[in-house]
């Protein structure tokens, strides 16, 4: 994380990969983030739930300043990832989006082969060698459960994969750049159940080497595949601790309301 490490301002806990602070975040006069602190650690899975509308998508995009994108949108507070805070003057957003790579709902290969939808990111940095290229490729999709399927067909249509096959093509071609944080935002809910299963071992195998920052409506996904859990509710942080905690003994009784299905 070179390009962060370098415009460090004060020292972290070696634990902590993003610390929130102070975040509100609007959409013109309208406030869709309400002053949430959060500490989020490194090579770990935190699950945000709540329910729709309540602000998980917006938060997670924070860490990346995607929604620098949407206008009329602005921010108050502090993101601090690895002792840096990425809102500060002089960020390199195409780097840091780089850094914290983002995984979307419905799975979105480009329409080329599966070799160049992996061999993008790394070609858009600047790398040319095709020998690099390839191990790289190859790297990714190891580490992304999906090479044993595609290893023949790699100058084929990625589009001729499965809806599975390809939202692992979309991890790997995240995991080409070589991030320390992988942001998802429900990257299951339009697959089936086998296919969800391969997501979530994968992410339990991804977490050894990457933080992981995963929106989910599934309340039995958040509790099989999350350290951490964080649930939101009209744009607020109403609760955040071990998952374990969060399921079994929630602080606020809204928690326990929404993960047993009294609203949401």
């Amino acid at each position: 994380m070179s390009y962060l490490t370098a415009r460090k301002e004060a020292p972290e806990a070696s634990n902590v990969m993003v610390k929130i602070s102070g975040l509100s975040l609007y959409y013109g006069n309208c406030r869709a983030l309400n002053n949430i602190n959060m500490d989020i650690m490194e090579k770990k899975v935190t699950a945000l739930i709540g329910p729709s509308g309540c602000g998980k998508s917006t938060f997670i995009k924070c860490i990346n300043r995607m929604n620098d994108l949407i206008p009329g949108c602005r921010i108050e507070g502090d993101v601090i990832v690895n002792g840096t805070n990425i809102y500060k003057d002089g960020i390199d957003v195409s780097y840091l989006r780089k850094e914290a790579g983002m995984v979307f709902q419905k799975p979105n290969p480009f329409e080329m082969s599966v070799f160049d939808n992996v061999a993008y990111g790394p070609r858009v940095h600047g790398l040319r060698d095709r020998h690099k290229l390839a191990a790289i490729v190859e790297h990714s999709l190891k580490a992304a459960a999906l090479w044993d399927e595609v290893k023949d067909r790699l100058h084929q249509s990625a589009m001729g994969l499965s809806g599975g096959q390809q939202q692992r093509l979309c991890i790997a071609r995240v995991l080409a750049v070589e991030p320390s944080i992988l942001l998802m935002d429900e990257p299951t809910s339009a697959l089936d159940p086998i296919s969800t299963q391969k997501i979530e071992d994968l992410i339990a195998e991804l977490k050894e080497e990457y933080t992981i920052i995963i929106v989910t409506h599934n309340m039995q996904q958040a509790a099989r595949i999350s350290d951490m859990t964080a649930f939101f509710l009209l744009g607020e942080l109403v609760e955040f601790d071990r998952t374990a905690q969060v399921f079994r003994n929630p602080s606020d009784k809204r928690t326990e309301d929404y993960i047993t299905g009294r609203f949401g």
